[in-house]
């Protein structure tokens, strides 16, 4: 697309506030005075990809009659840090070099309240199709409470109301013999006959629609229906508690004041629900203010392109401490030490494989495969003492944990789901996490592996411990995200490894002057350079495999899940291994193939039980 030339007249402060819905776009000029304002399509961060984002960003910048002195951006799905920057680092090729705080709608959607004079601890109480209590402190400090999809969380959003009215209704009919003033409504809204039709539609409503029987049960409980009412008293004490809990986390004595900003539809659009969430937030807060929004958010992000402009865009950063203390060390994060890696370099023998014949590519992929061996035996002894920390942690009731992403991740995540059925072991004891989580399994997810905070979530969020051992897997060696895994886990007393196919980092990891980062082992073969440049999918994830295949193998023979060479812990859940558990126990036991079935079906298919079970005859 041709890029649009603009104009910058006088100073103009740029707002974007997106989300599933819509995107709001207002520019202001320096007397306030409004220059620009329309809305364009949704825009999701999680949903989009750098192009997509980079083409919504530069619509509006078509549409806007100057470029802006400064922008504030507040989108959904702008969760973590990594998010947040994605968001800076794609805006500013559309602006670039203009000062831009790129955030959540959340953030947003609080700086759309003016702060008083004297900064106090707010707390934004949004309740429209969807819910969340976001606070901040004036030390930069955050917490959020709710806002996690009407399935699992959301309350006391409309969608939550919706969904509570179905169920009253229907638990109503079912005790009663027929529906209440409520159930009628809904039927009527919804433009059923009878109840049944709920059913069928309930199973494959969007959220929206559900959503709008918000405005069903306000309008009934105004006619004075008591079961409306209640419900609405349930969501407004739901939401007070909720918001009472966010502001706990960031004043844990409950006692200093707090502002509670209210925001949404739900809240603003229906005086007395906002009354009674106000009346119980300053009957569980006595010292708390209550005031409602009454600008758009919109209008909160031309505030902090007014805090760009102003250079206090830290204001909706993680807080300096934290962001300092989890910020990768320069001997890890320094590309020197990357550019040194085998993995990225050109591999001489492949310099003609656009033109070589498929004959040839296949004896070289193999020949380059060959190599793996050796490189890896070169570094046996710590594998050794991997698996020997592994057999320990299995042996003490501890889990075994991969932290990667991308290819290394999802070796990780493979190896750990092929455990239970090989060796009858429980899913949590073998574990694989990689960054971006489920989705990245299939697909890329923009930023993950840069998270090094993430790393350090997924850590912490699985429990680990002192009998856990964490592998991290990253080819370079240099993934954030695994540093930030190795890092908590480490803080967390846990066994520590880092596979990688980089030499250089052994020497990178020595330099550490936060021993906090360094891994307790480190395994890094030298496999040299991959066939295809920098694709570490080929020779560096054919050694992942094999030297997970080592660890987890030879640990389970250790514990006992093997006999001789058989897998006497095998899960026989199909034909095949059905009849591979039946040789298994001739072969150990010497008894014919129909005695052997006998005693594993007595066993109830288990094999070492049916084999210890014949051993003792």
């Amino acid at each position: 697309m041709k890029k649009k030339s603009l104009k910058t007249a006088t100073p103009a402060y740029l707002g974007i506030e997106a989300g599933g819905t819509r995107t709001s776009v207002l520019l202001v000029g320096e007397g306030g005075d409004t220059l620009s304002s329309f809305q364009t399509g949704p825009a999701v961060l999680s949903l989009m990809s750098d192009r997509e984002l980079q083409w919504h960003l530069r619509d509006i910048a078509d549409r806007l009659p100057q470029t802006p002195s400064a922008i504030g951006i507040g989108m959904a799905g702008a969760r973590s840090e990594s998010d947040k920057d994605r968001l800076h680092r794609v805006a500013s090729r559309i602006w670039p070099a203009v000062p831009c705080i790129a955030t959540n709608d959340l953030e947003t959607a609080l700086a759309a309240a003016p702060q008083g004079k004297k900064p106090s601890v707010r707390v934004l109480v949004l309740s429209g199709t969807g819910s969340c209590c976001f606070g901040r402190a004036p030390d930069g400090r955050t917490a959020k409470v709710g806002g996690r999809g009407h399935v699992i969380g959301d309350r006391a959003s409309a969608c939550d109301i919706g969904l509570r009215a179905l169920r009253a209704v229907m638990a109503d009919l079912d005790h009663h013999g027929k529906l209440g003033p409520l159930g009628a409504a809904i039927l009527n809204a919804l433009l059923f006959t009878e109840p049944e039709q709920l059913i069928s539609w309930s199973v494959h409503a969007p959220k929206t629609e559900i959503a709008s029987l918000a405005v069903t049960v306000f309008a009934t409980a105004a006619k004075g229906d008591a079961l409306s009412k209640r419900l609405l008293a349930e969501a407004a004490t739901m939401l007070a508690e909720d918001a009472c809990a966010c502001a706990h986390q960031l004043i844990p004595n409950g006692r200093d004041p707090v502002e509670f900003v209210l925001n949404g539809g739900v809240i603003l659009k229906n005086p007395s629900f906002q009354r009674e969430v106000s009346r119980q937030l300053k009957k569980a807060w006595p010292s708390a203010k209550v005031t409602p929004v009454v600008e758009s958010s919109v209008v909160g992000a031309v505030a902090l392109a007014h805090q760009a402009a102003a250079g206090s865009g830290a204001a909706v950063s993680v807080p300096h401490e934290i962001a300092a203390e989890w910020a990768l060390p320069a001997a890890i994060a320094d590309m020197a030490v990357l550019a040194a890696s085998p993995t990225e370099l050109r591999n001489p023998r492949s310099r003609k494989l656009d033109t070589m014949p498929l004959g040839q590519g296949i004896d070289l992929m193999l020949s380059e495969d060959a190599t793996l061996s050796q490189a890896i035996r070169v570094e046996r002894k710590s594998i050794q003492q991997v698996i020997a920390k592994v057999v320990q942690a299995f042996e003490s009731g501890g889990r075994l944990f991969y932290a990667g992403a991308g290819t290394s991740g999802r070796l990780g995540v493979l190896d750990a789901s092929e455990i239970p059925p090989t060796f009858r072991a429980p899913r949590e004891q073998v574990q694989g996490i990689i960054a971006g989580g489920r989705q990245a399994i299939w697909s890329a997810v923009e930023g993950a592996e840069d998270d090094v905070l993430g790393g350090a979530l997924a850590l912490k969020n699985r429990a680990v411990g002192p009998k856990d051992v964490v592998i991290g897997i990253a080819a370079s060696g240099r993934t954030p995200f695994v540093w930030g895994a190795i890092r908590e886990a480490k803080k967390r007393r846990a066994f520590t490894v880092l596979l990688c196919f980089n030499p250089a980092m052994k020497l990178a990891a020595k330099r550490l002057t936060d021993v906090s980062w360094r891994p307790d082992v480190m395994i890094t073969p030298n496999v040299g350079p991959e066939i295809l440049t920098g694709s570490t999918r080929l020779k560096s994830g054919t050694a992942t495999k094999l030297i997970l295949n080592m660890i987890t193998t030879l640990a389970m023979t250790k514990v006992g899940k093997v006999i001789s060479n058989l897998m006497v812990d095998v899960n026989p859940s199909n034909v095949k291994l059905r009849d591979r558990a039946v040789r298994i126990i001739a072969e150990l036991t010497g008894c014919s193939r129909d005695e052997s079935k006998a005693s594993l079906i007595h066993s109830g298919w288990i094999v070492k039980k049916a084999y210890e079970s014949l051993k003792k005859k």
